[in-house]
């Protein structure tokens, strides 16, 4: 049966094709964005809680998790993608783990920590939102979750300002690639609605500026359940 190109299982089967391009991308620092402005944004906004455990959903080829085992956090990632899982768990700085974002919503894991945090992660529809669903259950006493995304406002580009599938593209990525994923848009109150539907209250929205054109390079979320 064709997987509907417009779905959460269509992000799944391109980034199966995409792993191995992926991690050099990312390890040689091709992307310029990531380099220049988003991973410095998410480690800070990450240090800020001073956690002493996270668990990065969506971990890729580990990156983030290693840069927080250099700083003393231990760390867990989880991504549906065997290959990355694989190539994380080779540069090792964590404990790495195959799941699917279906697995961690139903607790399957049962995984916990003082930061929850989803770095450009959260692309899909209705696995997106079960796992905001249950959230709240992954997170410590005190603990929080943070989501760094595509800014509403930049990325909306001349569509409508209106929820929807969109089509991806690798335009930034560096050579490799092929055949990208789709990504659901979600407008700024949408984003808020899942935070406050999986029992969660928005503290802070951070919105990292590129250097060069001082638009918003990403937006970043912060939430726990002090709500």
């Amino acid at each position: 049966m064709p997987i509907d190109p417009l779905s959460d299982a269509k992000i799944v089967d391109s980034w199966h094709k995409n792993a191995a391009p992926w991690t050099p991308a990312v390890r040689d620092s091709r992307i310029e964005s990531r380099t220049l402005v988003t991973n410095r944004a998410i480690l800070d906004a990450v240090l800020s809680r001073s956690p002493k455990s996270v668990l990065d959903i969506g971990c890729g080829e580990g990156w983030l998790v290693r840069a927080l085992a250099e700083r003393g956090i231990n760390g867990t990632g989880v991504d549906v993608v065997p290959a990355l899982i694989d190539a994380a768990t080779s540069a090792g700085g964590g404990d790495f783990r195959v799941a699917s974002y279906e697995q961690l919503a139903s607790r399957e894991l049962q995984l916990s920590a003082d930061v929850v945090v989803a770095n450009f992660s959260l692309i899909g529809k209705e696995s997106v939102d079960a796992l905001f669903r249950s959230a709240i259950w992954m997170l410590g006493l005190g603990g929080a979750m943070i989501v760094q995304t595509l800014h509403p406002l930049i990325a909306c580009g001349e569509q409508p300002y209106t929820d929807g599938w969109r089509v991806g593209s690798w335009d930034g990525f560096g050579h490799g690639f092929s055949d990208p994923p789709p990504w659901y848009f979600r407008t700024l109150e949408s984003w808020i609605q899942l935070f406050v539907q999986g029992g969660l209250a928005v503290l802070e929205v951070r919105e990292p500026l590129h250097p060069i054109s001082l638009k918003p390079a990403s937006i970043i979320f912060v939430a726990d359940t002090s709500g």
